[in-house]
């Protein structure tokens, strides 16, 4: 292949690639390295939130206790007028201060009347006779048989849904020796055998979270998962168009390789595109088989035939010889016209001695093969197929690429390539000719037998061609392919796939083709 084969514009798909990827690198990095900052800026807020919340509702509650303690407490014994007494009827009472109870009772209903988070309550299942009943609850219930059990513990609850939450801590009011003989000898008390250290009832303390009330204290890492966010999308979207752009190239390239291996030897195609071989001017000396092959009396077949069938003819005749050059491991050089070079032992080789007998081989199944194409040609309608004279040579040459940077061409050159064209000249149709050299490597395969010596320019020495008779085992027997074609005479017989009827049906109509041809020679007898 020469350089002119690319000499077409190439232009590739648009490429699109990142104006700097250590910018992205960059934002990627700070996108990690801002997670944490952003968590602590958060956690920093939170807590400053939280403790704002709890200063607030902590100086409503002290506001409430400091309000209710001036009112019914300082007030009433600021102004009374008798000495004052502590009762839980304070009200009736004039300059009569709350009991415990009572003050706890009606603080738990200033503070929760305050509409905060933080709620008070204090109850007890033995209220005063004038009182009303303390509702419980499941949990309360059960919070006052465990802190009657043990006034030590701490029971907590924890509910809500998942957009506000509480927390309600029961903690036990327990009876002073002051409280055990009031309650124990007042007419409206319930029960009167207290004993100091017994649980009255329960205070419960209430506190409320929304979480929709916090939800902004977490900005700063909403922020940066929003960020986050847009540049995973930002990344997602450049893959995405990244990954249509190497599926296009890769298209592309694929369809150009596909493009190029019809232009390259299989060989020399798969070691450029695997990397073992680059694309510069470089040759080296090796010694090669070389198989070259043309076509006997092209030039008349050319003027018999339109120029459509003789494209058609030429084009599956090469085809059909490359085919079977391929699959023997061949490198095919080029084609020159109708002559088709091939040699063997670059890029790849089995040795010298192997190279040979497979060029050999290959050889042998092309004319093969060409009988067959003629047989079918000839059903056709073509009145002289081709028929095709071979040489191979075995001898060292240059291989490599030739030419310049601009074009380049892989071949070979040398005189043993030289000699391979003039042997195959001096071949026979159907033939095919070797050189001393290759019959030497391929001589326990064929028979052969020497041609007058040729001389030849650059070569000192007369060189001797042999003509191969067959492969060893069937010289002297008859041809399994017998071919000829003439003025009045188109045969093809391959004695090797004909069967039983055919081989009747052939013998009768040689055995009648000989009788006519017996009669024809004999002289007409005169008339008497």
């Amino acid at each position: 292949m020469t350089a002119a084969t690319l000499a077409v514009p190439f232009d590739p798909p648009r490429r699109y690639v990142p104006a700097n990827l250590a910018a992205i690198a960059g934002l990627i990095l700070l996108l990690l390295a801002g997670l944490p900052f952003a968590v602590w800026l958060d956690l920093r807020n939170l807590s400053e939130h939280s403790l704002r919340s709890q200063a607030d509702e902590l100086g409503a509650a002290i506001n409430a206790v400091r309000s209710y303690y001036s009112q019914n407490v300082v007030g009433r014994v600021l102004h009374a007028t008798t000495p004052t007494a502590v009762v839980h009827n304070y009200h009736d009472v004039p300059g009569a201060i709350p009991i415990p109870a009572t003050l706890s009772l009606e603080l738990g209903s200033a503070i929760t009347g305050l509409g905060g988070d933080i709620g008070y309550r204090f109850f007890s299942d033995y209220p005063f006779l004038n009182r009303a009943p303390h509702p419980f609850d499941g949990f309360e219930e059960k919070a006052l048989a465990t802190l009657r059990q043990d006034p030590k513990a701490r029971v907590y609850d924890i509910s809500g849904s998942i957009f506000d939450r509480q927390i309600r801590l029961v903690t036990p009011v327990l009876m002073a020796a002051e409280c055990v003989a009031c309650h124990n000898s007042h007419p409206e008390s319930r029960k009167r055998d207290w004993k100091v250290g017994d649980v009255r009832g329960l205070q419960e303390i209430t506190i409320r979270q929304s979480i929709a009330a916090n939800i902004f204290a977490f900005k700063y890492l909403l922020i940066y998962l929003v960020c986050a966010a847009a540049a995973g999308i930002a990344f997602i979207l450049l893959q995405r168009r990244q990954t249509a752009v190497i599926e296009e190239t890769n298209g592309f390239l694929a369809r150009l390789s596909a493009k190029l291996a019809k232009f390259l030897p299989p060989q020399l195609y798969r070691s450029l595109f695997s990397g073992d071989r680059d694309v510069v001017i470089a040759t080296e000396r090796k010694k090669l088989t070389i198989f070259f092959s043309d076509i006997v009396n092209f030039t008349a077949t050319t003027e018999r035939l339109q120029p459509e069938e003789l494209t058609r003819l030429l084009n599956e005749y090469l085809s059909e010889m490359s085919t079977i050059a391929t699959r023997h491991g061949g490198t095919v050089d080029k084609f020159i016209g109708d002559a088709m070079l091939v040699f063997f032992g670059d890029p790849e080789t089995k040795g010298v001695a192997e190279d040979a007998a497979i060029c050999l081989a290959m050889a042998l199944e092309m004319q093969q093969r060409l009988a067959e194409l003629n047989a079918a040609w000839r059903r056709r309608g073509i009145e002289q197929p081709f028929r095709a004279r071979m040489g191979i040579n075995s001898g060292y040459c240059n291989v490599g690429n030739f030419g310049s940077g601009d074009r380049m061409d892989y071949t070979i050159i040398g005189a043993a390539a030289n000699l391979a064209a003039r042997l195959q000249s001096i071949a026979k149709p159907g033939g095919i000719v070797l050189s001393y050299e290759t019959y030497a490597l391929v001589r326990h395969l064929v028979g052969a037998h020497p041609l007058p010596a040729i001389t030849m320019k650059g070569i000192s020495q007369p060189v001797v061609p042999y003509e191969v008779d067959g492969r060893i085992g069937e010289i002297g027997q008859r041809a399994q392919v017998i071919s000829e074609l003439g003025t009045g005479l188109d045969l093809f017989l391959d004695t090797a796939v004909i069967d039983d009827r055919g081989a009747e049906q052939a013998r009768r109509a040689l055995t009648e083709a000989l009788a006519a041809l017996d009669a024809r020679a004999k002289p007409a007898v005169p008339p008497g």
